[in-house]
């Protein structure tokens, strides 16, 4: 049976070129980029044009890129680092309630060591306002940080514009761009970031590496501490096929990135328009500002939306209910609720999210499997209930 991969927003598949970029460094130029001899100096030079590329694709310079293990990594360095920081300024920190746990996560650590923390509600479409950060900052605000796009809804933040209400007030801005970068333009300059996290499985890189923008005139505290490596900020013998391989991706995705937009977008609205035709089931997300392969919902009634994944999954659909890092947990998901789902319509979320290399034959093939399979799920879930009740 075929298989159609539809859940790009948890990882996706390394690009030809991705994985080419990287072969020659797993056998050939295999050398320790800290090393004085000839291959490990090319190995070095391999590093260093990996970091050029990879700055040149969001406006940044070299010397602001560091490579780390990937996106949790860099969120957790970016906070921790940045309240290091400015630790004598102050002890607030600004987020909202639909982060990633890589970012809520370490927030709830910072507030053991005795910081504040005010997380800003979303509107029903995921989107906060400059207005409602300008409200939250105080004189001790040391920190803001909000993802440029949701993993859950596909929501796209005004970063530029919440950026320039923190940069007035001289607030540290980090943005987790995990979900964007890759699939929508991301500039530092124009958006005015200080912070800025990438992870290279993200958009058809490998697992195992990623980025964080640093911009110059910031110097946080060094997160991982040992060899010296990444100009001491993030000791650790450098991953050179990982960092040559996420530059590769990350340069196809830029060149291509105008035509696979709009291709992208067009067959998101498609499985938007097709699936919101069944009866009980809701767009989550902003209508318009999400990303451009990124379709969420709630079906009314589900409760347990694994329970459709599987369907989804023997009629050889690979989709997800949200979040792959929460994927096993039976909690409803927290984005969903800080949007205003109850906790049961929560649990009965559905994430298609789409690639370049997916076609318009899939999303017709899901288009008309998803009635269907909704139709036996929500038979399955009335028949668990009536059977609870009889027992009772």
């Amino acid at each position: 049976m075929r298989t159609i991969y539809a859940d790009n927003a948890a990882t996706t598949a390394v690009s030809e070129k991705a994985l080419a970029a990287m072969l020659p460094h797993f056998r050939e130029s295999f050398g320790n980029p800290s090393a004085l001899y000839d291959c490990g100096q090319e190995a070095k030079k391999a590093l260093e044009a990996s970091r050029r590329a990879i700055a040149g694709c969001i406006g940044a310079l070299g010397t602001e890129i560091y490579f780390t293990s990937g996106g949790t990594e860099s969120d957790n360095w970016a906070i921790f680092g940045a309240c290091h920081a400015r630790r004598e300024r102050g002890r607030h920190i600004i987020s909202t309630e639909i982060e990633h746990s890589a970012v809520l996560r370490p927030l709830d650590k910072m507030r053991d060591r005795g910081y504040e923390v005010t997380l800003l509600k979303p509107d029903k479409n995921g989107l906060v306002t400059p207005g409602q950060l300008e409200d939250a900052i105080r004189s001790d605000t040391i920190l803001v940080s909000i993802m440029t796009a949701n993993n859950v809804v596909g929501t796209v933040m005004p970063i530029r514009e919440l950026c320039e209400t923190a940069r007035r007030r001289r607030v540290i801005f980090h943005t987790d761009a995990v979900q964007a970068a890759g699939h929508i333009p991301i500039n530092v300059r124009e958006l005015g970031v200080d912070l800025l996290s990438l992870s290279a499985h993200k958009f058809h890189g490998p697992k195992g590496v990623g980025a964080l923008f640093v911009r110059l005139a910031l110097k946080p505290e060094p997160y991982i501490v040992g060899g010296g490596q990444e100009k001491g900020y993030r000791s650790g013998t450098e991953n050179v096929p990982g960092a040559a391989g996420m530059a590769a991706a990350l340069l196809e995705r830029a060149e291509n990135m105008r035509a696979e937009t709009e291709r992208l977008a067009a067959m998101r609205d498609r499985l938007i328009e097709n699936t919101l035709k069944i009866p009980g089931v809701y767009l989550t997300g902003s209508p318009d500002k999400r990303l451009p392969g990124h379709a969420s919902f709630v079906i009314e009634g589900g409760r347990d939306s694994a329970h459709l994944i599987n369907m989804l999954n023997e009629e050889g659909i690979c989709a997800s209910s949200g979040s792959a890092c929460s994927a096993s947990s039976k909690e409803a998901p927290h984005v969903l609720t800080a949007l205003g789902c109850d906790e049961n319509t929560a649990r009965g979320a559905l994430r298609i999210s789409l690639s370049p290399y997916n076609t318009e034959e899939e999303i017709e093939i899901i288009g008309e499997k998803l009635p269907r399979l909704i139709g036996q799920f929500r038979s399955r879930r009335e028949q668990k209930i009536l059977r609870a009740s009889a027992r009772r």
